[in-house]
């Protein structure tokens, strides 16, 4: 128990302490992580992990589209892509379409080593 709390209050400070960048990386690799585990629930009927996973990963880009810093043009962009991810997310649940979850990592991906370059270059 003693090392589940600890292991606890690590986790929360090192979400603390991470700068923007790295929140935005973390939760990209957590929707990848997600659609993943949503792929592999469903390949093995397990429809209760396949529907956490996939509901898990609307939280996730619902937050993302409600933290965006509409100063930045790229804001309009992001807005649309979060909307189609959220639209394909909706098809995946509907339908348990793994289909549709091949086609959403690699944009997911790329969107995230985008993030990842930018934050780089920006210092962040």
């Amino acid at each position: 128990m003693m090392y589940q709390n600890g292991y606890q209050q690590y986790k929360v400070q090192s979400v603390n302490t991470m700068t923007r960048g790295e929140m935005l990386l973390l939760l990209y690799d957590e929707i990848l992580k997600r659609l993943n585990r949503a792929e592999l629930a469903q390949k093995e009927g397990l429809y209760d992990v396949f529907d956490q996973s996939i509901v898990r990963c609307q939280e996730i880009v619902l937050y993302l589209n409600d933290t965006l810093n509409t100063d930045y043009a790229i804001s309009r962009d992001l807005y649309r892509l979060y909307d189609f991810f959220m639209f394909e997310l909706g098809r995946v649940k509907a339908g348990r379409n793994v289909a549709v979850i091949e086609e959403m990592k690699p944009l997911v991906a790329e969107l995230r080593d985008a993030f990842a370059q930018a934050s780089k270059k920006a210092g962040i």
